[in-house]
């Protein structure tokens, strides 16, 4: 490219997409298989519960309380290396045989770096796509790809390995992403646009279909609790091989990235609010596909196929009631509180929601809660979101 435009900088694609790959690579070993390594050094569903719901507990604070730190540096991406090799250093401690409250501690430290990194990171991708942020998705999708292809292989792998050896696997992924950390920098600074948001942001946040949306996105996150906590020893239980589990996750994720593809055409044809409503009723019935028919590997099957409407589907319309309900500069804002609320706040709920009630009534009662906050869900957006007023968010 040339030019003096800096539109016409040369993106550093393949920098920037070594990250996204590295870290979703590392996260494709984390969702589907930590819960096993957890069982496997000795601890049950109570503990699994707590100790994984320290990855969303940190949510709450990890990305707003870095991002702060990096804002304030003279040179911040020193603080996206620093995080990152605080990630690898703090996940190293798992190598070693460790109880139960030094696996607490370690996953406080752990789960608190790896989630502070990405945020940061995006701003730095953005910085790079000024006037081309439509570019975002092929450098984003690497991200996605590596995930599924270490869900995949991993799976195998287990089979043949014993699963407390993931750490040791684990560790190069980590590696790789700080060796990217230290080959990516921000783009060329540019003067911040003004806009005028009008409204007041509290003014925003206090809409009733404001406050129903977040309602929405935070039972929606709750209802994902026993998948990301107990998903594979789920299936494991009922008798599926570790590269079974893979399989299954990788489903999910292929449809994904599928969606997320074709999100700009899904959104020419229906409103962000049929859209919304639509992925709540496949979370429903997803979960209570997964509580209900466990030892159907076609139907388990199908029910992954759900996770294009429950949770991409789902994403996609939700960043299109952000940008609706927020505009301008209030939309960052926003979306710092939709992530905490939901993904943080939401997250550990449903943690501790799903291990509660798989100790109390085994897994199926997990998975069928699961469904009655997705319906639960349902019912807010129908009656607060409605088909009706989708011009207001599309």
């Amino acid at each position: 490219m040339t030019g003096t435009d800096p539109a016409c900088a040369r993106i550093p694609t393949f920098r920037l997409s070594s990250f996204y790959f590295a870290y979703y690579a590392a996260l494709g070993a984390f969702n589907p298989y930590w819960s096993l390594y957890l069982k496997a050094r000795g601890q049950d569903v109570a503990a699994i519960s707590i100790l994984m719901s320290l990855w969303y507990a940190t949510r709450i604070i990890a990305p707003s309380t870095w991002s702060t730190l990096a804002g304030r540096s003279s040179h911040p991406v020193r603080w996206l290396r620093a995080g990152s090799l605080l990630t690898l250093a703090s996940f190293a401690v798992f190598t070693v045989p460790l109880g139960f409250p030094a696996l607490f501690a370690a996953m406080c430290v752990f789960c608190f770096m790896y989630n502070a990194v990405m945020p940061q990171f995006e701003s730095i991708t953005l910085s790079h796509l000024v006037g081309r942020s439509e570019r975002y998705g092929r450098i984003r999708v690497w991200g996605s790809i590596g995930f599924v292809a270490i869900v995949a292989l991993y799976g195998v792998v287990l089979d043949h390995l014993a699963v407390d050896l993931l750490p040791w696997l684990m560790l190069p992924l980590f590696a790789g992403m700080v060796a990217s950390a230290f080959v990516n920098e921000y783009g060329k600074p540019v003067a911040a646009a003004v806009h005028a948001e009008g409204t007041p942001f509290g003014a925003r946040l206090r809409r009733p279909e404001v406050i129903a949306f977040f309602a929405v996105a935070l039972l929606m996150q709750v209802s994902f609790g026993p998948y990301y906590t107990f998903y594979s020893i789920f299936l494991d239980e009922h008798g599926y091989s570790t590269s079974a589990l893979g399989i299954y996750w990788s489903i999910g994720v292929v449809l994904e990235i599928a969606v997320f593809t074709f999100s700009s055409w899904i959104f020419r044809q229906w409103s962000a609010a049929t859209v919304l409503i639509v992925s709540l009723v496949a979370a429903s019935v997803r979960w209570a596909m997964i509580a209900l028919w466990p030892d159907n590997a076609l139907l388990m099957a199908a029910a992954q196929s759900l996770h294009a409407l429950s949770f991409a589907a789902f994403f996609a319309a939700s960043m299109q009631f952000l940008v609706a309900y927020f505009p301008g500069r209030q939309n960052g804002h926003a979306q710092g509180i939709f992530y905490g609320f939901s993904s943080g706040v939401g997250g550990v709920l449903g943690a501790l929601l799903s291990g509660q009630a798989w100790k109390l009534a085994g897994g199926e009662s997990a998975f069928l809660l699961a469904s009655v906050f997705s319906l639960a869900a349902t019912v807010i957006a129908w009656v607060w979101i409605r088909p009706r007023h989708a011009r207001r968010v599309a």
